[in-house]
């Protein structure tokens, strides 16, 4: 038989107990050099960023890289579960929780310098076949601002392959990466086409004591230069 005193030393013991083990499923895209495999090994400036933000935090996770619509899904339906590295878009805001930002940066339309398309306005590149891939936020976006012939792959790899053969005329891209990509593929540059925050999204009923957690962490490595070393690292200038 239990005794009193130690029965009410069990349950304080049980209260002052975490209610829950925090441990985070991210989901991600294959988009070097944000996040990708060499070999056996995961590696990506986004990668690093969300490895050593939950480091700090003290919370386990884990990180699967799928096709970027199926991740998406993932990150909207499944408790626990955070997409990176996601367009903080207003259509967006209120579907997670956000911990940001991982990137802020431009996102550009650019062409092979083979089709001799060459920088213009905006306005002038909707007579373009444009490509994007599915559940992109640019696929979105694109049809927003009018572009009526918008090409759907399956994921990042695939349209950047369509533009290098010839088979799209306009891709979009994030600035930074271009400026890395430009250096081994001869891709210009044709018209800025938005400007966002890029971060991760949790789902919706994502813990908002760990969120916090992630976002004073976050904000750490950003405060004391890590992150911009980590882009560095990988040949990246994002803006200041």
């Amino acid at each position: 038989m239990i005794k009193p005193l130690l029965l009410l030393a069990l349950l304080s013991l049980s209260l002052a107990a975490p209610t829950r083990a925090a441990n985070v499923n991210f989901v991600t895209e294959e988009y070097p050099p944000f996040s990708y495999h060499e070999g056996d090994i995961l590696k990506g400036a986004s990668v690093e960023q969300v490895q050593l933000l939950m480091q700090k935090a003290g919370i386990d996770m884990r990180i699967e890289l799928m096709p970027w619509t199926r991740a998406y899904v993932a990150a909207q339906t499944t408790p626990m579960t955070c997409l990176f590295t996601t367009a903080h878009s207003p259509e967006r805001d209120k579907l997670f929780k956000w911990v940001e930002p991982l990137l802020v940066d431009d996102n550009i339309l650019v062409a092979t310098a083979s089709s001799g398309i060459r920088e213009t306005d905006l306005d002038d590149t909707r007579r373009y076949v444009v490509g994007t891939h599915r559940g992109d936020y640019t696929e979105k976006l694109l049809k927003e601002k009018g572009f009526p012939k918008v090409d759907i792959a399956s994921d990042f790899p695939s349209t950047l392959r369509k533009l290098i053969n010839g088979r799209i005329d306009l891709m979009p891209i994030s600035e930074i990466y271009f400026e890395k990509l430009k250096v081994n593929q001869p891709l210009v540059r044709v018209a800025t086409l938005s400007s966002q925050s890029l971060g991760i999204a949790c789902e919706k009923s994502f813990p908002e004591d760990i969120r916090a957690k992630m976002q004073q962490a976050l904000d750490a490595l950003i405060a004391d230069g890590t992150q911009r070393s980590i882009f560095n690292k990988y040949g990246l200038h994002p803006r200041q």
